[in-house]
């Protein structure tokens, strides 16, 4: 099962939105690239790149974003969906 920080469905939501003000269709090509994401991270959860103890991260092919997550017993928590440009390990404090 899948779940989300309250914060990073925050930035999920905004990020859609971002990028659909940007570009009619870009907003929900933006949802279908982290639903992807997500896909492969329930597939593998193992299979992404580690950055910290707890949380790996698993990029965006289209988009310069990751989505950050932990794998708490059979769950997948996704602690951010981060901008891979911007602050970068903002998210720590919420691990």
């Amino acid at each position: 099962m899948i779940r989300f920080l309250e914060a990073a469905q925050l930035e999920l939501d905004e990020a859609v939105v971002f990028h659909e003000t940007q570009a009619q269709g870009l907003g929900h090509a933006f949802l279908a690239e982290v639903l992807a994401a997500l896909d492969r991270v329930c597939r593998h959860p193992d299979a992404w790149h580690p950055i910290s103890t707890h949380t790996r991260r698993c990029r965006l092919r289209r988009f310069p974003y990751g989505v950050i997550y932990l794998v708490d017993q059979s769950d997948i928590l996704v602690v951010a969906v981060a901008h891979l440009h911007r602050r970068p390990n903002y998210w720590h404090e919420r691990v």
